[in-house]
């Protein structure tokens, strides 16, 4: 393909405020979709604390979630090929006493 034939790029500066780049700690999403969006929902659990607050939650189309999920799939290979594999924990919950399906209100 000719330079003549390429788009130029358009470049996007994105800013990050003081308070979002403090950043929120969250050890659970709960992800929910319909046929228009996908909602992730990421709280925090701690141990034997039966109750989580959501912390914020992030809409997008499917494409979007898809494309996040590739971007993640991408960015922990490049981790893992740096840091080692990440382990995953075997047992049926990571914290004991609670439940697989959290309820959500």
């Amino acid at each position: 393909m000719s330079e003549k034939n390429q788009e130029p790029q358009q470049q996007l500066n994105i800013e990050l405020g003081e308070k979002e780049a403090e950043g929120i700690y969250s050890n659970l999403a709960i992800i929910s979709h319909s046929p228009a969006e996908f909602v992730i929902d990421f709280t925090r659990v701690m141990p034997g604390v039966p109750k989580a607050k959501v912390l914020s939650r992030i809409i997008m189309t499917p494409q979007h979630a898809k494309l996040l999920l590739n971007a993640m799939m991408e960015n922990i290979s490049k981790y893992e090929q740096q840091f080692g594999e990440i382990k995953l924990n075997q047992g049926p919950s990571m914290f004991p006493g609670m439940p697989m399906n959290p309820k959500v209100n």
